[in-house]
């Protein structure tokens, strides 16, 4: 007479580590850089220019996105799931620096920027409408540099914060992509047993 039992562990799909903690940085560190761009505009009066406006829009994205993988990876969510976000993310704050190079090279004199906010003042009118919108609207323009610090203006920083958000995210997405599954007993909740077994010969 033999007895048989086997314990059969509940089985996780994919490895949540990496994906759990380069989501919940890229998330801290834009929603603190968003907050301290909010806070440059808010408190020290330094308002964005249109360039500025649009690198803000990478952030708006990878907060929600990285809210949502962190909770997928927390949840146990499929590995697919989990390397979406993560390449979302990378691939935003990655052409977020790419935007952030151009504003500084515009702020450099390297290259152009865009008419409506750099180079030569065109098309303003007869003198009453120009002291008309003057009164009005202030003008920030993209190729002026209104705050530094080490050298550096604020697209600058803007470019080494992304750049560091896109390592991140691209880091967790391969660490997640290289793990391999394996079983697990998932939170709250036990390993079914197999009933011992009984035969005779």
């Amino acid at each position: 007479m033999t007895t048989q039992s086997a314990a059969i562990p509940a089985f996780r799909p994919a490895a949540s580590g990496p994906a759990l903690t380069a989501s919940a940085l890229v998330t801290l560190i834009a929603a603190a850089t968003i907050a301290g761009a909010w806070f440059f505009q808010l408190v020290l009066e330094i308002l964005p220019c249109p360039l500025c406006l649009e690198q803000r829009y990478a952030y708006y994205l990878a907060i929600p996105v990285g809210v949502l993988t962190v909770l997928a990876a927390r949840s146990g969510a499929p590995r697919s799931l989990l390397l979406a976000g993560l390449a979302i993310l990378a691939l935003a704050t990655l052409a977020n620096a790419g935007l952030g190079t151009y504003h500084a090279g515009v702020e450099w004199g390297l290259w152009k920027g865009p008419t409506d906010c750099s180079g030569p003042v065109v098309n303003l009118g007869n003198a009453a409408d120009l002291l008309s919108k003057l009164d009005t609207v202030k003008v920030v323009r993209c190729d002026e540099v209104q705050w530094r610090f080490l050298g550096l203006s604020l697209a600058g920083y803007n470019v080494l914060v992304s750049l560091l958000m896109a390592a991140i995210a691209a880091w967790g997405f391969v660490a997640t992509a290289k793990m391999r599954p394996g079983p697990s007993t998932a939170p709250g909740r036990t390993a079914r047993h197999i009933p011992p077994r009984r035969s005779t010969r």
